[in-house]
């Protein structure tokens, strides 16, 4: 496969990804997963180097946007709510991954087992 049709695949795969996860056209509730959304950045980045077309330049940028804006608060279904950092609402914006991200599985995460032996 020469370059210019492998190009022309990834441009489509990365444009069917941004409409499958809710980054483009925008989500209420967008599906992020922080290890795939990392690649996608990557992917992002390199077809904008490789094409100079800004499209993927912003979503690369607005993915990483969107990865913070969902990984780095607490989840719907958590009874806790805003930033996992605690901070307010102004400084969680401004910092956005202090105490890391969410990893994004479809679960919330589960109470420790407690041995009954």
């Amino acid at each position: 496969m020469n370059r210019n049709v492998t190009d022309k695949l990834v441009q489509e795969i990365m444009l069917e990804f941004a409409r499958l996860t809710g980054l483009a056209p925008v989500d209420a509730h967008p599906r992020r997963y922080l290890w795939t959304d990392a690649f996608a950045v990557c992917n992002y980045l390199e077809l904008f180097s490789r094409t100079n077309d800004k499209t993927y330049r912003n979503l690369g940028l607005h993915l990483v946007d969107q990865m913070h804006h969902t990984l780095g608060r607490h989840r719907d279904d958590d009874p806790r709510r805003g930033w996992i950092s605690g901070l307010d609402e102004q400084e969680g914006e401004l910092h956005p991954t202090i105490r890391g991200l969410r990893i994004g599985k479809k679960l919330n995460e589960r109470r420790p087992r407690r041995d009954t032996q």
